[in-house]
């Protein structure tokens, strides 16, 4: 239930930053009612399997529509009785940027029962143009085989090899002979084809009061893939465990349960633990200091289980892979579906992000203020409660750009309606919060209310809309609005229907400024088997659930994105927050790491997550300030608020308030004040980071490694993490602490963000930790933007000029970039933006243009200026800087390095430049 209010202040400012937003469940995580491996029969079976298991041979290996093709087959039968097993087809096709993509499907030609499901509308249509024509193959004997393996070019110093016998398929530098990546090098690869049905055949599984039919019988895939020259994996995303991915089995490894990705509504969830929840990526990325790094995605999305196994795993197999500095096996298992798996071969970790975003597409360029600071809970009451909230942020000056309504907004649980008791004018409501520059989100699941009168479950039925169950009617499940029914996503023509129901005319009481979030899309049934649907629904063209699964929430995600682009007639970026994902899904909008809990297990976890989302294209993603379930208390609360600035905490949130005097009530609304502050001040330089994103895939938030490679400190270290390629941020996830261990990497020092203090970067510093604020630091050579003006929302402070922030390295030089753009349409995609690129050396900061645009011809302007300019780790003497081409002098004194923001040191700083951010200049120490 919402906590009641305290009509006092601070105390009702903090319980609002605090309060919950979500609807709660009472029951609490129950282990028995998910599947383990070992109740789930083509993961136990996989894991059963011994090394060398595999008999698959090659043969017919051609060079068909510039492809690599072959077929797989088994040996003769032993015995006449026994039935000769079906080939396989094989291809590999080679595409630009160090992407090799294989792929094995049962032979259409053979007749199988029905046609595997291969995952739709996630690899790029441009992805397809960019495959290379492989003219011929080489051929070359390999030490021991009886017959010669098939070569065929990659990319400069790489090379495919295709061993005929047995099967293997790998990766490898052309001139060392070294392996990158391979499928199969221990023989674990098992296909099951499907089969027709006969008489005594028992296909069905049970699982509680649950029966799967099975209709084709089982028609699991699984295969190991090795990791060569890495010392950790990571990826795989999502669960609550550490970014290196730790063995789940093997020698010395305690009874573990593989890492699952099955979308599932998993509240309460287990934080260090390999259990599958929200959202399913089958990406890995493996990283090591001799070679680099690598990149194995599996396209599927059926469930998966995937075992990282341990050195000493496969001692007594007898197999003798190529010596290698080190190597990282691992064992992937799917229900059902094809294999279709692409390598990346880097070598370095950006390299491999991008070879990974070329397939699935770059993160959406999210609108300005939505990286800003979001306000939610479960549930705001009625229109007053909303308009109090929205007063009481201003009357204390605390900045917010969107507040949330969860699902007790509509009328009876209805999506697209409201409860005009409660909100009788939400148009009005919407444009009063408009008028600040702030929006508003509401809930959208897909679970449509089962009720006659009510229109959209009247259009569905009649139209045929829903997933239907395994006897072909409607598939009818329970969740929030009682007995409900669910749009089959999968289908093209409901998902253009779909998003028609944005539209201003259709959704009845919206305006432009309403945004929209998707929960429960796993999908969730809460008296489904798992808290899901069944395996054996139906879906458009006869895909059974099981074969789409973990894709349902992509395609919801997909379909809403879509309708508030169509809403907004192509001008407008869409927000949409989806609880579920799968690849593909970063091109939709953003998530967040669910329900998670109130305690610093989570706090902790949730650094780790977010990095992995991010790894695997996710950057816009973020975790529950202050838990989901649970009430923290003050301290882990200002901790969190803390962290999350840097990691896009989205939600805030907390049941009610713990008693506390009214001092340290005052005092943690200040710190938690501060921290959001941190946040808006900081927004130019997000935003760059996620145009970064937007045009690379590097994440916004990244592991240490991926800045610096081969420090190998960084591998296993998820406690800190770095926002773009200049700041590291150290979070505190233990309570009253007194001090942290902070490493810093590489030979250059580090500036503390606060305080402008040096330190000696490549070693670990034990430091001093105050309730204030936690470690953070910029690092030198780099120059960041601010806007040290604090406004009412991210939109009031459009116009304000900016601060650049210089520090310097032990060569007295930095770069940095900033850009621009109107923050909310689709025109930066036409050229219609600011990019600069800053560059201190010699004693002189030069701005010139990264953009595109022909010279004289100008998309977008601004009216901003640079008002500061500081310099970390210049000595103080100059005091004056000369401004060209304008021919001005601008003085340099000490000033605060923060405003408005306590005590502060002084640094040297240059007043009022006042240069345009949009034009080229440079200022000269004198």
């Amino acid at each position: 239930m919402a906590p009641k209010l305290n009509p006092t202040f601070p105390s009702l400012l903090l319980l609002l930053l605090l309060i919950s937003f979500h609807l709660c469940t009472v029951i609490a995580w129950k282990k028995e009612e998910f599947r383990t491996c070992h109740q789930t029969p083509f993961c136990k079976q996989a894991r059963s399997r011994k090394p060398h298991s595999s008999s698959l041979f090659a043969t017919g290996v051609a060079i068909l529509d510039g492809a690599l093709t072959a077929k797989l087959r088994h040996p003769l039968p032993e015995s006449p009785d026994q039935d000769q097993i079906k080939p396989l087809l094989f291809t590999l096709s080679v595409y630009q940027n160090g992407v090799v993509r294989v792929k094995i499907d049962e032979d259409p030609s053979l007749d199988p029962p029905k046609k595997r499901f291969e995952v739709p509308d996630v690899i790029l249509p441009e992805f397809e143009a960019t495959k290379l024509w492989l003219p011929s193959f080489q051929t070359e004997m390999m030490d021991g085989d009886s017959e010669p393996s098939s070569i065929v070019y990659v990319a400069d110093g790489y090379e495919a090899v295709l061993r005929h016998s047995p099967f293997e398929v790998y990766v490898r530098e052309k001139q060392s002979k070294r392996r990158v990546l391979s499928l199969n090098s221990h023989g674990l690869f098992d296909f099951e084809q499907l089969r027709v049905k006969q008489e005594g055949d028992d296909w069905e599984e049970r699982f509680k009061s649950h029966t799967d039919t099975r209709p084709y019988g089982p028609q699991s895939i699984s295969f190991d893939v090795s990791f060569f020259d890495a010392d950790f994996v990571y990826g795989i995303p999502e669960h609550a465990s550490n970014f290196a991915l730790k063995p789940t089995k093997g020698p010395g490894v305690d009874d573990s349960e593989p890492y699952r990705l099955f979308n599932l509504d998993v509240f309460e969830y287990l934080h260090d633990s390999p259990f599958g929840i929200y959202g399913s990526i089958p990406f890995m990325i493996g990283h090591g200091k001799t070679r680099g790094t690598s990149g194995f995605f599996w396209l599927n999305a059926a469930e998966m289980q995937i075992d990282v196994l341990g050195s000493g795993w496969d001692a007594e197999s007898g197999i003798l892979l190529p010596e290698s500095g080190s190597r990282i096996d691992t064992l992937w298992m799917s229900e059902a579906g094809v294999v279709d798996t692409f390598f990346f071969f880097g070598p370095g970790p950006k390299d491999v992000v991008r070879q990974y975003i070329s397939v699935t597409g770059t993160p959406a360029m999210p609108q300005l203020f939505s990286t800003a600071y979001h306000q939610c809970r479960w549930n705001y009451r009625d229109e007053e409660d909303v308009e109090n909230v929205d007063s009481k942020f201003d009357e204390y000056d605390i900045p917010y750009d969107v507040l949330w309504l969860d699902i007790d907004h509509t009328d009876g649980k209805r999506y697209f309606t409201w409860d005009r008791v409660l909100f009788p004018n939400p148009e009005q409501m919407q444009n009063k919060l408009a008028a600040k520059g702030r929006h508003m989100v509401t809930i959208v699941d897909p679970h449509i209310k089962r009720d006659e009168s009510f229109h959209l479950h009247k259009e569905a039925t009649n139209k045929g809309y829903y997933v239907k169950d395994a006897s072909g009617k409607d598939f009818d499940g329970w969740c929030w609005p009682g007995s409900s029914s669910y749009p089959d996503m999968l289908n093209p023509e409901i998902r253009s229907w779909w998003s028609e129901k944005f539209s201003l005319k259709n959704y009845v009481g919206s305006t432009p400024s309403l945004y929209i979030w998707n929960d429960m899309n796993e999908p969730s049934v809460f008296n489904g088997p798992e808290v899901t649907m069944p395996r054996d629904a139906l879906h458009y063209g006869g895909v059974e659930h099981r074969e789409l699964h973990n894709a349902y929430g992509y395609y919801f995600h997909m379909a809403t994105s879509d309708g508030l682009v169509k809403r907004g007639d192509g001008k407008d970026r869409p927000f949409v927050l989806s609880r579920a994902f799968f690849p593909g899904s970063q091109r939709y909008g953003a998530v967040w790491t669910g329900d998670n809990m109130a305690d610093w297990d989570h706090l902790r976890v949730s650094v780790p997550m977010i990095l992995s989302l991010g790894l695997t294209g996710m950057t816009f993603s973020g975790a529950d300030v202050g838990g989901f379930f649970g009430n923290p208390d003050t301290e882990l609360l200002v901790r969190w608020y803390q962290l999350e600035p840097w990691l896009f905490g989205l939600f805030m949130q907390l049941e009610e308030l713990n008693k506390v005097d009214a001092k340290s009530v005052e005092r943690n609304t200040e710190l938690i004040k501060n921290a959001i502050r941190t946040r808006y001040t900081l927004l130019p330089y997000f935003y760059t980071l996620f145009r970064e994103a937007n045009t690379s895939g590097v994440p916004v938030v990244r592991p240490l490694w991926m800045e610096f490679p081969s420090d190998e400190a960084t591998f296993s270290n998820d406690e800190a993490f770095m926002v773009g390629n200049s700041l590291l941020v150290q979070g505190i996830y233990t309570e009253r602490a007194k001090y942290a261990s902070v490493y810093l990497p590489g030979g250059q020092p580090w500036y503390d963000l606060r305080t402008g203090i040096t330190y000696k970067g490549g070693m670990t510093h034990k430091l001093d930790v105050s309730e204030e604020t936690i470690p953070a630091f910029q690092r030198a050579g780099t120059i960041i933007p601010r806007k040290d003006r604090y406004r009412r929302s991210s939109t009031q402070m459009m116009n304000d000029p900016y601060t650049l922030v210089i520090a310097l390295n032990s060569s007295h030089a930095a770069e940095g970039e900033l850009y621009i753009d109107d923050g909310k349409s689709f025109e930066f995609t036409k050229g219609a933006f600011i990019h600069r690129r800053f560059v201190f050396s010699d004693g002189k900061l030069t701005s010139s243009s990264l953009a595109s645009n022909a010279p004289g011809k100008t998309l977008f302007s601004s009216p901003c200026f640079v008002e500061r300019i500081i310099i970390l780790g210049h000595s103080s003497g100059p005091k004056n800087a000369l401004i060209e081409p304008s021919n001005r002098k601008a003085e340099i004194e000490l000033g605060p390095l923060w405003l408005r923001q306590g005590k502060s040191n002084s640094v040297l700083t240059i007043r009022r430049p006042n240069v345009p951010v949009s034009e080229d200049w440079t200022i000269k120490m004198l």
